[in-house]
């Protein structure tokens, strides 16, 4: 788990900010969903036999004596609170939200134990389309953050339930004629969940991986169907992908399409977006049977991702800093500068406090990005004006009334 500096929080806020905004573009409602369930919630919705589960969650006991777990997912969350309060029944809903998730693994470059996600779960749509839709929208964030170029899409159908178990006895058959090179977390999941095999990361094993069948020839014919129409809307929009038969996903409760977003940037584990149809889980957790498709990014790895110095960040910086000289100063300040918030609702105003020599306030004025410095001293008190030096143009120092400022200040707030 790790802090995050004043220096750094701006980049999440633009990701934040952009992220936002592309969510009220396509008509999606935010979510605000607790950090603790029942662990039970877990182990029904992701699967008992998960690395998740079994190895990473956060789970403890209350004082009721109830097992509860810090959140390693949002969407299990996302159905409980859907079912608990009626937002989808015979309803279509399209929720965001976002926060802290939880996982005890070992940490990479991009990936902490207390990490944060921000997600989209689709309810009450059965067809393609919201499943096309959701590529585009993750394909347009790209562009918006500027990491187009930085990432590629992967897609794959896992098919019905009834197909992938017909695919799944054609591949233990496969995979027990290989057993001897399996690892032992493959070996223990044939037991439980093989298409987890296909997902596994072993370099040893890639080989064997790559020859075994693929569940794209075991589709049901309406997967097929819908697997199909996918591609032919992100072909007439112009969103290059790869079919990658082997992209399983990690969790129980996928179906049909599934799709990640990998960058070759951040190491081996390289997905910065995942998501995919999940059409039997709110079935599974107690509700009527509802479609339902959602994605989630991880915000660290979008951070690592940003060309920094293209960032429009200095939206975040102060446009002016308040400079006083004097006791008298100060307490006048103070108060201009309130009356300055109140008359430019958008100005950024960083007032001076502490005291402090008139040289080591200019520096202060100057390391902190603002684009001007309000200068008020005595010689400015007596005759009600004030001192303007521009810091990041080369223009000379004025002075002008008080009364003038608010004029002044106008184009400095529409700068930046």
């Amino acid at each position: 788990m790790n802090d995050l500096g004043p220096d750094e929080s701006p980049r999440w806020q633009f990701v934040e900010r952009e992220y936002r905004t592309l969510m009220a573009a396509y008509g999606y409602r935010e979510v605000r969903l607790p950090l603790v369930e029942k662990t039970e919630l877990f182990k029904r919705s992701i699967g008992e036999v998960t690395d998740i589960v079994e190895k990473e969650m956060y789970t403890f006991e209350d004082r009721n004596g109830d097992s509860l777990s810090l959140r390693p997912e949002g969407t299990a969350g996302c159905v409980r609170a859907a079912l608990q309060h009626g937002w989808i029944h015979n309803q279509v809903q399209r929720l965001w939200y976002g926060g802290p998730m939880f996982r005890h693994e070992r940490p990479q470059k991009g990936r902490y134990r207390q990490f944060h996600q921000l997600g989209v779960e689709v309810f009450g749509l059965a067809g393609p389309d919201i499943d096309a839709e959701l590529i585009l929208m993750t394909a347009r964030l790209w562009k918006q953050l500027g990491i187009a170029h930085k990432v590629r899409l992967e897609i794959n159908s896992l098919g019905s339930a009834e197909a992938r178990q017909a695919y799944r006895e054609t591949l233990v058959a496969y995979l027990r004629e290989h057993e001897a090179a399996l690892d032992e977390d493959s070996r223990r999941r044939l037991e439980t969940n093989p298409l987890r095999v296909l997902d596994s990361k072993n370099p040893a094993m890639q080989e064997i991986i790559a020859a075994a069948p693929s569940l794209l020839d075991a589709l049901d014919a309406e997967s097929q169907h819908s697997f199909t129409a996918l591609r032919t809307w992100l072909d007439a929009a112009g969103v290059s992908y790869t079919v990658n038969p082997r992209l399983v996903r990690g969790l129980d409760y996928y179906s049909r399409t599934v799709f990640e977003w990998v960058t070759d940037e951040l190491g081996a584990q390289g997905t910065v977006c995942a998501g995919g149809r999940y059409d039997a889980l709110v079935e599974q957790l107690g509700g009527r049977p509802v479609p339902a498709i959602g994605f989630a990014l991880g915000i660290e790895r979008l951070v690592e991702l940003l060309d920094v110095d293209s960032l429009p960040l200095a939206r975040y910086r102060p446009h002016a800093y308040l400079v006083v000289a004097g006791e008298a100063a100060q307490t006048h300040g103070l108060l201009l500068a309130e009356q300055l918030r109140d008359a430019l609702p958008q100005l950024r105003l960083l007032t001076h406090c502490g005291g402090g020599s008139f040289k080591s306030q200019m520096k202060k004025a100057d390391r902190s990005g603002a684009q001007v410095a309000l200068i008020l001293g005595e010689e400015e008190m007596q005759n009600n004006a004030i001192g303007i030096k521009y810091l990041r143009e080369d223009r000379p120092q004025e002075t002008v009334s008080q009364q003038q400022l608010n004029e002044v200040l106008l184009p400095v707030c529409a700068s930046a």
